[in-house]
């Protein structure tokens, strides 16, 4: 499905090398059966913002002050599921041997419940296969999209998008209110007091120094911050997440 490539594509770190290949992403996009015409809209307009090529330090500053500021809008699946629970490492095993066991190898530093990297093991599936896993995290998926819209951000388009292909009618009514009450956590003094809970962790268990403020997050039903674990492959990559869909 190769629709599920774009998405993956555009939901990545912006690149000259993604701007590169903006006209072949259109084409993908207007070709697409699995999303209505509306969609194809929106997820074109979000190709315009990303690949202004005149202003691609613009746009990855913008991609971090959203991705990378704050807990609420992380791509790691299991943190939105499992947050720090021992759950998770399970999760990320039971994952990572469905990859091996259908010959998708992980090329990038990257865990394996990234969304872009899962987004694209389910692109090489069948449809129906691929359909199904996004159902099961749909619920993410929605949480994410109602995220950004109130943050008025184009990246909402590609989770709206995996809404649709995957077929599950989420409540976004609930979602909304939920979103309404949630305190932002991409404010310097939100930061400040998840790095002076570090801290108090940090000096709690007299661990070497080196304490980051840097945190991705958690969603779904769990409300406490998770840490995330870095997974980096053993082997040499033979597959790569920047291939033209």
């Amino acid at each position: 499905m190769n629709i599920l490539k774009v998405i993956s594509m555009l939901m990545v770190y912006p690149t000259a090398e993604l701007q590169a290949v903006a006209d072949d992403l259109r084409d993908e996009i207007n070709q697409s059966k699995e999303i209505p015409p509306s969609s194809r809209v929106a997820l074109n307009e979000l190709v315009d913002e990303v690949c202004r090529s005149d202003d691609l330090m613009d746009v990855q500053e913008a991609y971090g002050f959203l991705y990378d500021r704050g807990t609420s809008l992380s791509l790691l699946l299991f943190e939105h599921v499992h947050g720090e629970s021992r759950d998770r490492g399970q999760a990320m095993v039971d994952l990572m041997a469905l990859y091996q066991e259908n010959g998708f190898e992980i090329t990038v530093k990257e865990l394996p419940d990234y969304i872009p990297l899962y987004l694209e093991y389910l692109a090489q599936r069948d449809e129906m296969e691929a359909r199904e896993g996004l159902a099961d995290v749909a619920h993410i998926f929605g949480l994410l999209a109602t995220r950004l819209k109130k943050r008025e951000s184009h990246y909402a388009a590609l989770f709206d998008a995996l809404l649709i292909i995957s077929g599950v009618q989420v409540d976004l009514e609930e979602l909304q209110q939920q979103v309404a009450t949630e305190k932002r956590d991409d404010t310097v003094e939100a930061m400040d007091e998840v790095w002076e809970e570090e801290q108090v962790t940090f000096m709690g268990n007299q661990e070497p120094t080196s304490c980051s403020s840097k945190v991705q997050s958690p969603m779904k039903q769990k409300e406490e911050v998770a840490s995330p674990v870095h997974w980096i492959p053993s082997a040499e990559p033979s597959h790569s997440s920047s291939a033209k869909p």
